[in-house]
């Protein structure tokens, strides 16, 4: 992503290891990209927990040794950002969980999928 260019409409992606080790880049990434496009310092700060949470609701699921992939869909007033994990398993998070509720609550909407043995956690955050 350029710095000069415009932000709207860029995909940024991340992949690092299925550790909790490494969520921290996938909240620091989140935070910085909900900056660039205006989101408030509330706005920013719901995101970056949301996905930290989605991140660690995902941990469990995945295959040892694995890689976590993070994308991040910036557009001007919404981030969409997609998580998700190799999975042996394709459960997916329970949506009664209180971790299923806090996801909502922060991020606003919120959806899971499995497929392709990926088990995957989608977030939308809404400016303002």
């Amino acid at each position: 992503m350029s710095e000069s260019g415009s932000s709207f409409g860029d995909l940024v992606e991340l992949q690092v290891p299925a550790s909790s080790a490494y969520l921290t880049v996938l909240r620091t990434t989140a935070a910085r990209l909900a900056a660039r496009i205006g989101f408030t310092l509330d706005e920013i700060e719901d995101l970056r927990i949301a996905v930290d949470e989605a991140g660690a609701m995902l941990l469990p699921l995945a295959v040892p040794g694995s890689n976590m992939h993070c994308s991040f869909q910036l557009h001007t007033d919404i981030l969409d950002v997609v998580v998700s994990v190799p999975a042996a398993q394709t459960d997916l998070p329970s949506r009664d969980s209180f971790a299923w509720t806090v996801l909502s609550a922060l991020a606003g909407e919120v959806a899971s999928r499995a497929e392709d043995g990926r088990v995957s956690i989608m977030l939308r955050k809404k400016r303002g």
